[in-house]
């Protein structure tokens, strides 16, 4: 019996002298143990908000025009069809006019004078139309660029025009004045005629 009790005893002492298991230790921080936002190295969140909050956003231009604009532009744009074929009228007479000096034709001599006339009155009128309008519109974004080219040609154009006019008088008697107001004539014409087409449906950019 004594030995049974020294036996329970020993048993008892061994137990209690064991070594407890360590607790398992996290190695994540203590913010990731307790919820608190994962931030990627390298970024500052304050940044970040500042970045979504002071963003500025652009504003949509609205760009009013006239009821003025409108007839301008219905103007002009009838002008430019009658521009075509007083072109071809002044070419026709005036190559004749070249070729025959004063044997040419009288429905020559007096037709391509009056073509001169209305291709200056046309431009006067395009010149005022389309400069009022391309001022009312300048702050418009849309096509800018392609309307500016627009009148430009047609400005240089005009001044191309306005030296054949001015040297008229002298290419009666000069061949070579002659010559050179056919080539200012042709070349202000192309450039007419390429601004034209510039604004036409297929091409226009607005």
């Amino acid at each position: 019996m004594i030995h049974l009790i020294l036996a329970v005893l020993v048993q008892a002492t061994d137990s209690s002298s064991a070594v407890a298991p360590r607790p398992e230790v996290s190695d994540r921080p203590l913010f990731a143990a307790v919820g608190a936002p994962r931030v990627a190295l390298g970024t500052d969140p304050m940044l970040s908000i500042a970045s979504d909050t002071t963003t500025p956003k652009k504003k949509k231009v609205v760009i009013e025009y006239s009821d003025w604009y409108e007839k301008r532009l219905t103007i002009h744009r009838y002008a430019s069809w009658a521009m075509l074929p007083l072109f071809v009228g002044q070419y026709v007479t005036g190559t004749t006019l070249i070729q025959k000096g004063t044997d040419a034709p009288q429905w020559v001599k007096t037709t391509h004078p009056i073509l001169a006339t209305s291709v200056a009155a046309l431009f006067a009128t395009n010149t005022v139309t389309g400069a009022w309008n391309w001022w009312e519109g300048r702050a418009d974004p849309t096509a800018r660029g392609w309307r500016t080219t627009h009148s430009v040609l047609m400005l240089l154009a005009d001044a191309g025009f306005t030296y054949v006019g001015l040297v008229s008088g002298q290419a009666k008697q000069n061949g070579d004045v002659r010559n050179r107001h056919k080539q200012a004539a042709i070349i202000s014409g192309s450039l007419a005629v390429t601004s034209w087409v510039m604004m036409l449906k297929p091409f226009r950019q607005d």
